[in-house]
């Protein structure tokens, strides 16, 4: 290092040293970044220190070690200031599971910028609405979903530049609007970029799901990954041997913060993919990958895929699930045909990182449908409807969190902000109850709790009954407008390949099992389920779908 790495200092800069207030020591931390700070965009050099040679990334034919991938992500790093992108200023994204991808995150850490993954179920003007109430600078679009978006470019007020991505199918850019990302990035140097970063710095920024209103714009900090990060890894028990595939999008946080980034971080492997069921079958066994994370959902497509038993899929020693509430009766079949394998449930909101809660695998058979305790570095409680906290047994209540995963705000929406951190903790709009050791069962999500002629109805509990009918591929139960019952319980049922089910046998079965106020009014058989490419079921749409099914009733 060269004596004049540091600027030289002034008498008054020396006197900073003899007493600790806040602007002395900013004046140190920044003074002394590079030595002490925890920031992510220093995350894959680490790495690469422990394991240069290693392979960090792979995707189709491309594999890059950690010594290859530090140096991609510092000349993206150099292309984005060279476009001018500042600190804290967003770069949006719309691609798949692709290296390019990956560069754009690290590359954006690496200079202070906010990364911005475009959720690709979106399209046209619902994706121009992140662009423009983020405010991005610049537009990162894959070829592939090109489409969902060419009608509406011109309407991306804020982006200064637009790059092409060929990463996934290889189509080369439709004009020259686009610079295209690989030979953009690479005529860039591999030297780190001199930026001064805080780890509490925003570095990320994700859309939630908009239901009754827009989207909001989630704001994380490098803190909260990075405790996130730690978290995971000492729960889920992540080591440097581990090879995951992700075949989940990363533009979610589940796949991309809970997963990829916490074995970039120990070193492990990345292997990119796209969801597709068989696929994810050989991949795992290809590559001999020893997790796997996916939403309900696609644990139910996996098992029952034709090729399930085709592949040799014993070198899965860790399976994780979350997203949304897992049916017992499928929890109980992974852990029958993964004898060998911690099973792990995480629990969360994107606001949180995004993981709250887990369910460690030696509890997964003994506390079958819970979502354990709040990770390691969170705490959780129960409130009413007062704000106060509930301990009683059983007693429904939301669930609520606090600590360093906890984002900073949702842009531009101060009011949505104060309402969710109310109190000091963190509002998840999940509804949970507490068994003897505090560990917290989620019983739904405030808006899907069916509200019937007076009584309150678990979506949840519905569904766990109908799931006793060993038919039944997937079920998903709505609140559907009644003129009697306000809501009327409606079960919509997917049967197995090859099977045929009665509507009124699955009202014979809840009947059986349940109180009559929560027995469906109504079962409706169909061949699939609507979706996110995450694998939650859209029970909105449905809701929407089904919406006049009891007019005249």
């Amino acid at each position: 290092m060269t004596d004049n790495f540091y600027k030289p200092m002034t008498a008054e800069d020396k006197l900073r040293y003899n007493t600790l207030n806040k602007e002395n020591v900013d004046f140190l931390m920044e003074r002394y970044n590079r030595v002490n700070r925890l920031v992510i965009a220093d995350m894959i050099r680490r790495s690469a220190y422990h394991y240069p040679d290693k392979a960090a990334v792979v995707f189709g034919d491309k594999t890059l070690t950690y010594a290859q991938l530090e140096e991609a992500a510092n000349r993206t790093a150099n292309a984005l200031a060279d476009l001018g992108v500042k600190k804290y200023d967003r770069v949006a994204i719309l691609a798949h599971n692709t290296i390019h991808h990956v560069l754009t995150w690290l590359g954006c850490c690496k200079i202070g910028a906010v990364y911005l993954a475009i959720n690709y179920l979106l399209k046209g003007k619902d994706v121009t609405y992140c662009i423009d109430h983020s405010e991005s600078k610049v537009f990162i679009v894959e070829d592939a979903l090109y489409p969902l978006v060419e009608d509406v470019l011109d309407d991306m007020k804020t982006v200064d530049t637009f790059i092409w991505s060929d990463d996934f199918a290889g189509q080369g850019p439709p004009s020259d609007r686009f610079k295209d990302f690989e030979s953009w990035y690479s005529a860039y140097p591999a030297t780190e970029p001199d930026v001064i970063l805080r780890i509490e710095d925003p570095c990320q920024m994700t859309y939630t799901s908009g239901t009754e209103s827009l989207p909001k714009g989630v704001i994380i900090s490098n803190q909260a990954l990075i405790a996130q990060y730690m978290g995971a890894i000492i729960d889920g028990r992540y080591d440097t041997n581990d090879i995951n595939v992700n075949a989940l999008p990363i533009y979610h946080c589940a796949a991309r913060d809970v997963f990829l980034n916490p074995v970039f971080w120990v070193g492990g492997t990345n292997v990119l993919m796209a969801p597709d069921l068989g696929e994810v079958l050989a991949t795992i066994d290809k590559y001999r990958a020893t997790m796997f994370f996916a939403p309900p959902t696609v644990w139910i497509g996996l098992l029952r895929h034709p090729d399930f038993d085709k592949y040799d899929l014993s070198c899965l020693t860790k399976c994780y699930y979350g997203a949304s509430i897992m049916p017992v009766e499928v929890l109980k079949e992974i852990l029958e045909r993964f004898p060998d394998a911690g099973v792990y449930n995480y629990y969360g909101q994107t606001e949180l990182a995004p993981y709250h809660t887990v369910l460690k695998a030696e509890d997964a058979l003994g506390k079958l449908g819970s979502a354990g305790m709040a990770g390691l570095n969170m705490e959780s409680r129960l409130e009413d409807e007062f704000g106060e906290t509930i301990t009683e047994l059983g007693a429904p209540g939301e669930i609520c969190g606090k600590g360093p995963h906890a984002m900073i705000m949702y842009f531009k929406e101060p009011e949505k902000t104060e309402d969710a951190m109310k109190g000091g903790w963190f509002h998840s709009g999940d509804i949970g109850v507490l068994d003897e050791d505090r560990y917290i069962s989620v019983v739904d999500r405030k808006k899907d709790m069916i509200k019937t002629g007076g009584e309150n109805v678990s979506t949840r509990e519905v569904e766990e009954v109908v799931y006793l009918d060993k038919r039944v591929e997937e079920v998903a139960v709505i609140g559907v407008e009644h003129a009697k019952w306000v809501e009327a319980v409606t079960a919509v049922v997917v049967p197995r390949a090859g099977e045929t089910i009665a509507e009124d046998e699955i009202m014979d079965l809840c009947k059986e099992h349940l109180a009559p106020f929560k027995t469906p009014k109504r079962v409706i058989i169909v061949d699939a389920l609507p979706k996110t490419p995450t694998g939650k079921i859209l029970k909105r749409d449905m809701r929407q779908q089904y919406k006049d099914i009891f007019k005249g009733a």
